[in-house]
């Protein structure tokens, strides 16, 4: 397990998908975390703000959030108010299994993440359409007549395959109010994900946007709930981890990733996978 000074991942899905319908109306004690899976978020009452990669969004009722994989995110909701949500997690192979070339079924996930902007907000009579949708998952997944698990992987596919098509139709130039971020940080952890494989220091980063260091290093673990450190060995991480499951190498995963200490990642990819690159594979 990672200690609390690293970004931990939180949730094991060991199936296609898992559907939870949440209610609380307390503050969540969570940290910043990341999923090895896809995620999706209907928000159905109260106030809550999720913070995804450095950006901010809060939330209004029937939003849905796309979270992808390996990023790193929190939610807070308003204490006092019941903060109720349908979560949706997925499994990236379930969608590869299902999908048809020229119509990847994670490509909402994956155009959220490069657009910067995880947000769906429905209109109008689309708002109680995508409640449905949810909820047909919900009693899909409780259902136990003839062919259930058919019937559940039916209701998710016809979820996503919609999703999809809504998050392609809509204009690349988003709604500027729906989220908040700083574009100066946002500017930074695009450098280090553009310089992951050499060597980035604090006095590099700080003196490419000529900042402090510890302006820089305050203003990053504000933004992001971690420090530059970690936020560089997670992404370190995740890199490596991809290309492992692409076949390559472990020692040429390591390298590219950054890891200029092969016994140094070893220790790291342990601490955060729970297994060694050869046996996570």
């Amino acid at each position: 397990m990672l200690d609390r000074s690293e970004i931990g991942k939180r949730g094991y899905l060991n199936e296609p998908y898992r559907l939870f319908h949440l209610r609380d109306n307390r503050a969540l004690a969570l940290d910043y975390h990341y999923h090895e899976f896809d995620k999706l978020v209907l928000l159905l009452g109260g106030r809550a703000t999720y913070h995804i990669e450095g950006r901010s969004y809060p939330l209004q009722p029937m939003d849905i959030l796309l979270v992808s994989r390996n990023l790193i995110h929190l939610p807070e909701a308003e204490p006092g108010l019941d903060y109720e949500r349908m979560v949706l997690w997925i499994d990236r192979d379930f969608m590869s299994r299902h999908s048809v070339p020229g119509a990847e079924l994670s490509d909402c996930f994956t155009l959220t993440a490069r657009r910067g902007v995880h947000l769906h907000r429905p209109r109008g009579e689309e708002r109680s359409r995508w409640r449905a949708r949810f909820e047909e998952v919900e009693a899909a997944a409780g259902d136990r007549g003839f062919a259930a698990p058919l019937l559940a992987d039916t209701c998710v596919l016809r979820l996503l395959i919609e999703l999809n098509r809504a998050v392609l139709a809509a204009p690349e130039e988003s709604d500027p109010t729906a989220y908040r971020f700083d574009p100066k940080m946002e500017e930074v952890t695009r450098y280090i994900l553009a310089h992951l494989a050499e060597e980035l220091t604090i006095d590099r980063l700080a003196g490419a946007f000529f900042l402090s260091r510890y302006y820089l290093m305050h203003r990053f673990k504000e933004v992001y709930g971690c420090s530059v450190h970690q936020y560089i060995r997670q992404k370190r991480l995740q890199r490596a981890a991809e290309a492992i499951r692409r076949d390559v190498p472990v020692l040429k995963a390591a390298e590219d990733a950054g890891f200029g200490d092969y016994s140094v990642f070893l220790r790291a990819f342990r601490a955060a996978y729970g297994k060694s690159p050869r046996e996570w594979k």
